[in-house]
């Protein structure tokens, strides 16, 4: 899984026409990642939300906006091990629009080792 993060809201320092340019060149990497069958889900996060955190019995609920590090998006994708599914991070066009951007690379769970349970997925 790639979760992707940049600070406040760097896509607003884009024009509008180098937006345009981001965008398609997201959807060339999305459907190269579709035509290799390494690609599970992809989608852009809305900037705003929340966050949820209980602290014994009491919830606390905290905006999220586009003023700090913030996580922007996601890609669920198909790779061998962790080398090859970093090299296919590194071909994400958001390092080349985004200075801020961080991908962070993560091995999805996928049953419990304890249970047996698995994990429900899409495919």
């Amino acid at each position: 899984m790639f979760y992707i993060r940049n600070e406040k809201d760097a896509k607003k320092l884009m024009t509008p026409e180098d937006n345009l340019q981001f965008i398609k060149k997201c959807e060339v990497y999305i459907e190269k990642l579709k035509s290799d069958h390494k690609l599970v889900a992809a989608q852009p996060l809305i900037r705003d939300g929340v966050v949820l955190k209980k602290q014994e019995n009491d919830w606390q609920i905290r905006s999220v906006t586009a003023e700090s590090v913030l996580q922007v998006g996601y890609y669920h994708i198909l790779a061998n091990d962790i080398d090859e599914a970093v090299r296919i991070a590194m071909e994400n066009p958001e390092f080349e629009y985004v200075p801020s951007a961080t991908i962070e690379v993560r091995p999805v769970k996928a049953n419990e080792d304890e249970t047996g349970f698995t994990y429900p997925t899409h495919r």
